[in-house]
């Protein structure tokens, strides 16, 4: 049987004033007697000179990538918006539509009590009829003229050749009776024959006036002619009134002019609304991006150039596009109160120019993008 060695016989005490061989030994010098590291600051301008190259490297790189590029956080969708407002004022009966509904182009929105332009609509119909009447009326009256004034002018010179023919007899008789000697005549007989021929100068003279009343033929048939053609004036007039009264009545049915959503809706049912105040706003589909740049950014930007797009509230949508136009202005151009440079201190601010950037792809129907959402545009100027 072997006998087993203690294990305190192996192991070697040290003093408590002895430190192991391995503590005694210098830093830069290994135990194993290797070659000796280089030093500390060595080795940290190493790892500095290494992170120079990374970031040289990466700066390089990211110079490389986006110099054909310009980009701006200063954008945002932007679309058409229809300002919904009435034509009339009155009081909404009917309110078809909700908050954020979307709605088709002629889909009816609301109605607003239409008595009143009924009543309007009905009275200017009867105005019609009664001018059409009277158009009726005046254009047999110029017919009847036509016929009535030259066979007037007719019966009276007719007269007037009666008359005379009548004065020719009076006179012959005059005469007759003047001519025979006194015992062959009686002063009755003689009475008789100057009283006739005072009466067929008077018959003639009384021809003579209606003839001078009834030449004017013409004179008489233009005015009939006017009565009609001003009749026809009051007959247009009036069927103007009743279209207009027919646009009032439409005027009380509020319609979408475009497919959209409804946006901003401020009326309800029973609200008394005025004319040109605004109910709601009708947001189209159509979208687009609405990018200021930098005036520094325009020298190589031009429509039909690439853009990416990415939209603030959907990081996952990429959406791909072109750069439609440029304004041809500053915003601040066009604004309410625009500066005036030439007054006052000079201080030169970076301008930015609206640059109208249309979608191409990208879009998700499930995804809708209200007007105003914050995107970030980047141009590939290639």
């Amino acid at each position: 049987m072997t006998s087993r060695t203690p294990r305190t016989s192996l192991i070697k005490r040290s003093g408590p004033d002895e430190a192991p061989a391995a503590q005694n030994a210098p830093d830069d010098q290994p135990p194993d007697g290797g070659d000796a590291p280089p030093p500390r600051s060595h080795r940290v301008w190493l790892v500095l000179g290494t992170l120079a190259l990374l970031a040289a490297g990466s700066g390089t790189a990211w110079w490389y990538t986006t110099r054909n590029q310009v980009s701006t956080d200063d954008a945002y969708i932007d679309g058409r918006a229809v300002i919904i407002a009435p034509m009339l004022a009155g009081t909404v009966t009917d309110l078809l539509v909700g908050d954020n509904q979307r709605v088709r182009a002629g889909d009816v929105l609301l109605r607003i009590d239409a008595r009143d332009a009924i009543a309007a609509r009905d009275q200017a119909a009867g105005r019609v009829a009664a001018a059409e009447a009277q158009l009726a009326n005046a254009r047999l009256a110029l017919e009847l003229a036509r016929i009535t004034y030259p066979a007037r002018l007719d019966s009276a010179q007719a007269q007037r050749d009666a008359a005379q023919a009548v004065l020719t007899r009076a006179q012959a008789d005059l005469r007759r009776q003047r001519a025979l000697p006194p015992p062959a005549t009686t002063r009755s007989s003689v009475d008789e024959a100057t009283a006739g021929d005072a009466q067929a100068r008077a018959q003639l003279t009384g021809a003579e006036a209606a003839i001078r009343q009834a030449e004017p033929v013409a004179l008489n048939i233009a005015q009939a002619e006017a009565q009609v053609r001003e009749l026809e004036g009051a007959l247009v007039q009036a069927r103007a009134q009743l279209v207009q009264a027919e646009v009032n009545l439409s005027y009380c049915t509020l319609v979408a002019p475009q497919d959209g959503w409804v946006t901003r809706r401020n009326v309800e049912r029973g609200s008394f609304v005025n004319a040109g105040a605004s109910l709601m706003a009708l947001v189209s589909r159509e979208v687009w991006v609405t990018a200021n740049f930098k005036e520094s950014q325009l020298d190589r930007l031009r429509p039909g150039q690439p853009v990416r797009i990415s939209v603030d509230a959907f990081p996952g949508l990429a959406l791909r596009g072109h750069v439609d136009s440029i304004q041809k202005g500053t915003g601040g151009r066009f604004s309410a109160f625009p500066p005036e440079n030439a007054t006052g201190n000079f201080v030169k601010i970076v301008q930015r120019v609206p640059v109208k950037i249309v979608i191409d792809s990208g879009l998700d129907p499930a995804l809708p993008l209200p007007l105003g959402l914050s995107v970030a545009p980047t141009v590939d100027l290639q």
